[in-house]
C-alpha cells in the first residue's frame, strides 16, 4: 500500500478496494487513512483479503506498544515491520547499528510474547561498512532470529551492492518477507517484470528459506500512475505463475 500512498490519502477505502479487485490476496499497510482497527478488519473481510503485515515506526512501538499489539491482533496481521531506523536517534556507524539492534531485539522479544513478529525493512544505507561489517549484518548478528525477522528489500539490496538472492540465503529462515520492485536501466524504480532484477533467483532463494510473503512495493512511479503500476506488477507475477 506504500506504492499507492497518494491515492489512499485521498480515498483509503476506495484504494484498498481497487487493489483487492485487481487480484492481490493481501496487502501490507503503510498508514490507515484514519480508520480504526475494527474498520480495517471489517474492510478486509468485505474484500476477502488479508493483512500480510504493516509498516510501523519504532516510535509507535516504543510510545504505544500495547496499542500496536491490539491493532495488529484486531486486523489479523502477524508481521510488524519497522520501515527504517530513525536517523535522529541512531547514527549510521557501528555504535548506532549496535544500539538499534539492542532496541529492536527487545521490542521483538516483547512482540513475540504477544504472538507477533517484528521485522526490519532495509534501504541501501544498511549496506555501508560499519566497523568492518554491513550495518544490516550488525542488526541481525546481534539479535535473536526469533525476535527480529528480515523484510529484505531486493531493490535496495542491489543498490547497496549485494546480490539479493545471496543475501536472502544468508539470512535463512529469518527472511520471512521480501519486497520486490524492479530496477530500470537508469537505476530508478520500475514495475516488476519491466527492468533488470533477477526475480527467478530471488524467488528461488526465498523458497529455499521459507519466505512467507513477496510484497510489491514501488517507491516512485514514473512511467504510469501508482494504481496502474501495481497492476502491471501483478500481471507480470501472474504470467510467471507466482499468483
Amino acid at each position: 500500500m506504500y506504492t499507492v500512498r497518494d491515492d489512499q490519502a485521498r480515498d483509503f477505502r476506495g484504494t484498498v478496494t481497487k487493489v483487492a479487485r485487481m487480484g492481490y490476496p493481501a496487502v501490507e499497510f503503510a498508514g490507515y487513512g484514519g480508520l480504526g482497527a475494527e474498520e480495517i478488519r471489517d474492510l478486509l473481510g468485505e474484500l476477502g483479503i488479508t493483512a500480510a503485515g504493516t509498516h510501523t515506526g519504532m516510535e509507535a512501538l516504543q510510545n504505544d506498544f500495547a496499542g500496536v499489539v491490539r491493532f495488529h491482533h484486531t486486523i489479523g496481521a502477524h508481521f510488524v515491520t519497522v520501515p527504517s531506523l530513525p536517523g535522529r536517534r541512531y547514527s549510521r556507524d557501528e555504535a548506532g547499528f549496535r544500539a538499534a539492534a539492542q532496541d529492536l531485539g527487545e521490542l521483538g522479544r516483547r512482540l513475540a510474547a504477544e504472538g507477533l513478529a517484528l521485522g526490519y525493512h532495509n534501504h541501501d544505507f544498511e549496506f555501508f561498512q560499519a566497523g568492518g561489517r554491513y550495518g544490516l549484518d550488525i542488526l541481525y548478528a546481534e539479535t535473536d532470529p526469533a525476535h527480529l525477522r528480515a523484510e529484505l528489500d531486493a531493490f535496495w539490496a542491489k543498490k547497496g551492492g549485494v546480490d539479493p538472492a545471496d543475501y536472502i540465503r544468508k539470512l535463512g529462515a529469518r527472511c520471512s518477507l521480501v519486497h520486490i520492485k524492479d530496477m530500470a536501466a537508469d537505476g530508478s524504480f520500475a514495475e516488476v517484470g519491466t527492468g533488470s532484477m533477477d526475480f527467478a533467483s530471488i524467488f528461488a532463494a526465498g523458497e529455499s528459506v521459507g519466505t512467507e510473503w513477496y510484497i510489491v512495493e514501488q517507491d516512485v512511479c514514473k512511467q504510469r500512475p501508482p494504481l496502474e503500476a501495481v497492476e502491471v506488477s501483478l500481471q507480470n507475477l501472474r504470467a510467471w505463475g507466482r499468483l
